[in-house]
Formats: structure tokens, sequence, C-alpha cells
């Protein structure tokens, strides 16, 4: 059986966790599988959007135990070359050219939070709880804390990395981990189908160029450089395919024919760099 699924529905690719009996729980295996489909699903020009979900009860319940009974074994060296496993996906995720949506039901722990702060929105059921455990098992969430970082903020990580204390779905909503809480899950698809038709109406060369700008601007002074950047990017953008198309059809009042843009930028570095 297959750890991980892709569902091509039109412009929308589903890549579902389907490994419930273990509470989609990583392993390597699901690590390599996972990077695999989305680094697939990012290179299809007729996606323009991704949805990340789970089977089962639980969104992913982090580490597998049998995994991690391995790595105690591994030596300095082997734990390097299994975390970067890790790393790749979370990367992969990070930088997708095409906007990301989790669809997050039940528990999200470790590295289940990683891909949750990974994706770009976050949709989840009011009974979803996270909790980055790591520090009880005498481990830290290393791989995972640029991304976990950047998307509850440094004073909520202190307590969260610190203490390792689980927290529910309205305080996931407050520290923005999550985008939107549902009160089921056929609520939940009804937000992802809005999210989704939402992103579906704009550009999708145009969403891609915003996905990477944030990566650029994002916790950087506004300086000569950034200004330069910003303003190079507007104006390359401008006279794009895809933006002459937009600009005409706003002013000649129809849908614009988004077939005529461009082809997709680069994945977006973790920390908001460029490759």
């Amino acid at each position: 059986m297959s750890y991980v699924l892709t569902e091509i529905d039109g412009p929308l690719a589903i890549i579902t966790l389907n490994r419930a009996d273990k509470h989609n729980a990583f392993d390597d295996s699901l690590i390599d599988e996972l990077t695999l489909h989305l680094q697939a699903v990012g290179e299809r020009i007729d996606v323009r959007a991704v949805v990340l979900s789970a089977t089962g009860k639980s969104f992913s319940a982090g580490a597998d135990l049998n995994w991690m009974k391995r790595v105690a074994t591994y030596s300095q060296s082997d734990n390097e070359r299994d975390a970067m496993g890790l790393a790749t996906l979370m990367r992969t995720l990070h930088g997708l050219p095409k906007p990301t949506i989790a669809r997050v039901q039940g528990p999200a722990y470790g590295g289940g939070v990683g891909l949750v702060a990974c994706c770009d929105m976050a949709v989840g059921t009011h009974d979803a709880s996270f909790c980055l455990s790591e520090v009880k098992l005498g481990l830290v969430p290393a791989v995972i804390s640029p991304y976990v970082v950047a998307a509850i903020g440094q004073r909520a990580a202190h307590r969260y990395f610190l203490t390792a204390e689980k927290f529910d779905a309205g305080e996931a909503y407050r520290l923005g981990l999550l985008t939107e809480i549902a009160q089921s899950e056929d609520a939940m698809d009804e937000i992802i189908e809005s999210m989704v038709n939402a992103l579906l109406a704009a550009g999708p060369v145009a969403v891609s160029e915003a996905k990477h700008l944030i990566g650029r601007v994002a916790d950087r002074p506004v300086n000569s450089e950034v200004i330069g950047d910003t303003v190079a990017t507007i104006a390359r953008v401008r006279v794009s395919m895809e933006g002459q198309e937009g600009l005409r059809a706003f002013v000649e009042k129809r849908k614009p024919n988004w077939d005529r843009g461009i082809a997709p930028i680069l994945p977006i570095e973790p920390g908001g760099r460029d490759r």
C-alpha cells in the first residue's frame, strides 16, 4: 500500500497521507514518498493549487515508533543523512511554486506541525490539536523549526518548543498556525473549496510570484535593496504576458484568459530567501 496518494481534479492536486493505521506517522519511506509526490505536482503546469490532507482520525502523529527505534542506533553522521530527508521534504513543501492548503483533522504532532507550518494556508477542525513534543524525548524540533517559528513567532515557540504542551485549534488559530477553524470536516471542505476557488480566479503566475515575494521581503528591513527588488518585480510582472492579459481584461471588463501566462518561478528558500 502506498503511504501517499495524489488525486488530480482539474487544476487542483490533493495529496493525501495514507497511513491511517499508524495515525499517518512519519518514517523514512513516507518522507521520501511524500517528497516525490510534491515534486511531481510542483512541476505540473496544469496544477494550480495543492491541498495536503490525511486519512483517518489524525493528520499526523509525528515520528513513527519503529523509525525512532532505528535512528536511536545511528551514528551522528547517519542521523545527519536521515534528518536531511525530512529537511528536503519540508523545504520542498515550503518552496512549492503552487499555493498549498493543509487540511487538518485531529492531532498534528512533531513533524505534522511542520507540515502545517510549511503550507501557505491551513484549515483545521475544532477538535484539531497540536504538540511539539520533542523535548519530552530528549530531542528538539530542529528540522521543522524555521517553518514553525515563522508561522507562530518566537515568543510562542519559546513556550511550545520548551514545554511540549499540547494546544488546541483555537490557540493554533490565535498564533497563526491555522488560517481557519471549521466545526466539522464537511465545513472544513467547504472552506477549502472557497479558498481554492479564490486562488483559481487569480493569475496563476501572479499567485506564484506573490508567494515568492513574501519569502523575499519577510523579516527584512525596508532598505534600498528591498525597495529596488519590489519596484523591479512589479515592473517585470506588469509587462509579462499574464500581467498584460490581466490589465487588458480589467479595462475591457471581461474575465482574463490565464492560459496566456508565463513559466512558473523558482521555489522559495527556508527563511525567506531566493535560491
